[in-house]
């Protein structure tokens, strides 16, 4: 599906505007202004959630608007409207003109090349009847239930939506990419002897529904999430303590993400806040510790053709062997800091300015085995899968729960424990990898970024690490 053909449908038709009044109008708000851009965007979201053998809820949403956004050196003036129209563009440009104070000259940026699409253009919403997808909840409920007799309560979710953006530039050129982007989630609770503990799985990417529904990927997905937690029933609480720590492979590199990934982020560099400020081609990190993010890979969460301003995304190398060689930017922060845009520019809808935010962000694969790194560890523990977690980004202090985890002793695997979180400082964290892993993984799609108010579907993954210490608080007396 061609994304400026359905654009010129959405947004130019009949009840929307004119390609060319919308060019000669942003032209006009934006004349002598630094940068900016006309960002469209339609959108069709649903979310159906199934909890005890009932749908509990069903929403539809569909939204189409438009954000006018005036930059001039760090002020940035933002105009945006729930619906597509000359009048409404015509009072967005004109609020621009009025903010806008400062005259720094005419705009020079370059066109945007034209590039390959990441993932297909369908809706995924119109691919599959609503009835099956309806339907496809009500079995996972009764498979996971015949499939454990420990089963008490079983909940579901299915979400999708389908998003075309179209980016019209100061100089007239215009891009548009079509976003497909589905989610299924299983979680259990299981009861023994009277202790109930939970499990969940979750997986989804940028493509249609059909993948996630076929029965051996979902029914995979019960037995996972039954597993975690008859893990959690045979746990015990967490002793605390600095010990060293062996990280799994895949979903746990939401701890990179959060710890050293949104320190990288230009806006925090430029503005002085972040702890990697004016670290550029320091060693941050042990060596072998290679960091990227890449919003080139097929298909996946966190990947965008191109970014909510107009340029395609890349690979770009945060930190290589341990040394700080790059950040996440967008327009406004890299000319400001005299270096490349990324692709990095995102945001959470029309209503929103777009800002520096990452896409799929990995640590690379190294050398060891997670059987050699288990067995180099006297007392520790090993961190397989985290829920929530928080990051000072001026301090870089961090503090994450994991919720599955066990201890090492005398080199193995034993008891599971409940109750762990795991407590750092990101900058600190990235010296202290003594084992990087052979086995990269990523996370089966489910992450979502928050920053400012705003979220955006990402993406992480690395491979085991093991971590000559941390901190480790428990639940134990």
């Amino acid at each position: 599906m061609n994304a400026l053909h359905t654009g010129e449908k959405l947004f130019h038709g009949h009840d929307g505007i004119d390609p060319e009044t919308a060019r000669r109008h942003v032209a006009a708000a934006l004349q002598g202004a630094d940068d900016g851009e006309l960002f469209l965007e339609y959108r069709e979201s649903e979310m159906i959630s199934l909890d005890d053998g009932r749908i509990r809820a069903a929403s539809f949403n569909t939204s189409r608007g438009f954000g006018l956004r005036s930059v001039t050196g760090e002020a940035s003036v933002y105009a945006h409207a729930g619906e597509i129209s000359e009048t409404a563009l015509q009072r967005a440009a004109a609020t621009l003109i009025a903010a806008r104070a400062t005259d720094h000259g005419s705009i020079s940026v370059a066109a945007t090349p034209s590039v390959a699409a990441l993932y297909p253009g369908l809706n995924p919403l119109t691919d599959i009847p609503f009835g099956q997808r309806a339907a496809l909840l009500s079995e996972i409920d009764a498979y996971a239930r015949a499939a454990d007799s420990e089963v008490v309560q079983v909940m579901a979710s299915i979400a999708g939506e389908w998003q075309v953006v179209e980016i019209l530039r100061p100089d007239g050129s215009i891009t548009a990419d079509i976003r497909p982007l589905v989610r299924l989630n299983i979680a259990v609770v299981l009861e023994r002897a009277g202790r109930r503990e939970s499990g969940s799985h979750g997986e989804g990417g940028r493509a249609s529904y059909r993948p996630f529904i076929e029965p051996a990927a979902w029914q995979a997905g019960v037995h996972e999430a039954i597993r975690q937690a008859k893990v959690n029933l045979e746990s015990i609480p967490a002793p605390a303590g600095e010990v060293p720590v062996v990280l799994g492979a895949g979903w746990p590199g939401i701890l990179l993400h959060e710890a050293i990934g949104h320190g990288l982020e230009g806006d925090f560099n430029r503005k002085g806040s972040s702890a990697f400020a004016g670290l550029m081609g320091a060693r941050i990190g042990s060596k072998g510790v290679t960091v990227v993010d890449d919003g080139t890979m097929a298909d996946r969460r966190g990947s965008l053709t191109i970014d909510d301003e107009g340029t395609p995304t890349s690979r770009t190398t945060l930190i290589e062997d341990g040394i700080l060689t790059g950040y996440l930017q967008d327009r406004q922060n890299a000319r400001l800091m005299n270096m490349r845009a990324t692709g990095n520019g995102r945001r959470q809808s029309y209503a929103h300015t777009p800002m520096p935010r990452m896409t799929n962000t990995i640590m690379l694969g190294g050398d060891a085995t997670a059987d050699d790194m288990i067995r180099s560890v006297k007392r520790g523990l090993y961190a397989v899968n985290f829920g929530g977690g928080q990051v000072d980004i001026t301090s870089g202090k961090f503090v994450f729960s994991a919720s599955e985890a066990y201890m090492i002793e005398n080199g193995k695997i034993t008891a599971p424990v409940k109750g762990a979180t795991i407590i750092g400082n990101g900058p600190d964290a990235l010296t202290k990898v003594e084992m990087i892993g052979n086995d990269l993984a990523l996370d089966p799609g489910i992450g979502t970024c928050g920053k400012n108010g705003q979220g955006v579907p990402v993406g992480v993954g690395q491979p085991t690490l093991k971590l000559s210490a941390l901190t480790v608080g428990g639940t134990a007396a």
